[in-house]
């Protein structure tokens, strides 16, 4: 893959690990954005990632660092370091050293998955990772539902592939990109948009969509909704088929590649609502899911990112907005970049007006 014009240093929250990966006083070695990183959970179950080198004499906490209580101590002098990065213990001395701070990043644990906010300015997160099922409840077809209609999906239910060479923008380009359902997802017909919204750091795109041979878009009954909250998080919700959310994931190692991962929640079926796992029926409904998303990684990962892209005139107000709204993410930006309402109406009305 030819590697892309873009930052491999986007501003956002990404995705770093599941979140039972990380057990209580486990030290989980980690690589993202060009850093050895550190996950660890304290005894209180708070997880944190820090860079991986202890401030002391710089070694590496991942290797022979182990957890006391709520802080990470150094296998090398056992200098012990808080879930904020600071040095609250020199057991050879009667004082920490608060001076130095081992750099820490904001990490949330949400949809049984642990993300962490990245800005290579160090600005604080300034939006949230979207819930899976909160953030979907006021929405049409939704019905209220939580993680307990849907059986758990880790480890069953998920994918992970390290170290691909793609970027997180594929991920959010596909959301707009109706033409390649019909030929990588053999959908019988092209999905219409529903909804289209840039208006802030996170973005709402929706669409009607069905899979069944025959159908058509005049009686389809079906479609997806998504959230995307920066480059690093989707969340997404099926209505009117397989009762499905997904949450795709993928986030920078290096100049090159990526780590992705992939989550799965299959609606529990009747008579399955109290199993205390996943099911077969909810693994191989999953393994349905997830086969669509692999052909989309197939494509990514040997995919040279078009700078401009040969567009068609149904394709260009999606990809145009799409593409405009991504710019606020990467270093090179001093501003939040929105797409004005008028003008999203506009591209849409020529777009209609092309495909006429």
């Amino acid at each position: 893959m030819a590697p892309p014009p873009l930052s491999m240093e986007p501003t956002g929250w990404f995705q770093v690990a599941w979140s039972p990966e990380i057990t209580v006083g486990a030290v989980h070695k980690m690589k993202y954005f060009g850093r050895e990183m550190v996950a660890w959970r304290s005894a209180s179950g708070r997880v944190s990632v820090f860079d991986a080198y202890c401030e002391h004499l710089g070694a590496h906490l991942g290797y022979g660092g182990h957890v006391e209580g709520e802080n990470l101590v150094c296998p090398f002098h056992g200098w012990e370091w808080n879930a904020d990065g600071r040095n609250v213990c020199v057991p050879y001395e009667k004082h920490p050293n608060k001076g130095r701070r081992i750099r820490s990043y904001p990490t949330v644990e949400r949809n049984a998955a642990v993300w962490i906010w990245y800005d290579v300015e160090r600005r604080e997160p300034y939006f949230d990772v979207p819930d899976i099922f909160a953030d979907f409840s006021a929405h049409e077809h939704a019905g209220g539902k939580t993680a307990d209609d849907y059986y758990p999906p880790i480890p069953a239910a998920t994918l992970y592939r390290p170290g691909l060479e793609l970027h997180p923008q594929y991920v959010m380009e596909n959301g707009v990109d109706f033409a390649h359902f019909k030929f990588v997802h053999k959908t019988p017909f092209m999905p219409e948009f529903t909804r289209h919204d840039f208006g802030g750091p996170v973005s709402y795109v929706d669409f009607t969509i069905a899979f069944e041979e025959g159908a058509t878009l005049e009686s389809a009954t079906s479609g997806v909704e998504s959230i995307n909250a920066g480059l690093g998080v989707s969340v997404t919700r099926s209505w009117g088929m397989i009762d499905n959310r997904t949450m795709p994931a993928v986030t920078p190692v290096d100049e090159t590649t990526s780590d992705v991962r992939f989550t799965v929640w299959i609606g529990r079926k009747p008579g399955e609502e109290d199993t205390p796992g996943i099911t077969k029926y909810g693994e191989v409904m999953a393994g349905f899911v997830i086969e669509q998303f692999e052909a989309d990684i197939h494509i990514w990962s040997h995919q040279r990112y078009s700078d401009p892209p040969a567009l068609s005139r149904k394709e260009f107000a999606g990809f145009r907005a799409l593409r405009q709204w991504a710019t606020q993410f990467y270093p090179e930006s001093e501003e939040l970049v929105t797409v004005p309402r008028s003008e999203l109406d506009r591209l849409r009305a020529a777009a209609a007006l092309g495909s006429a």
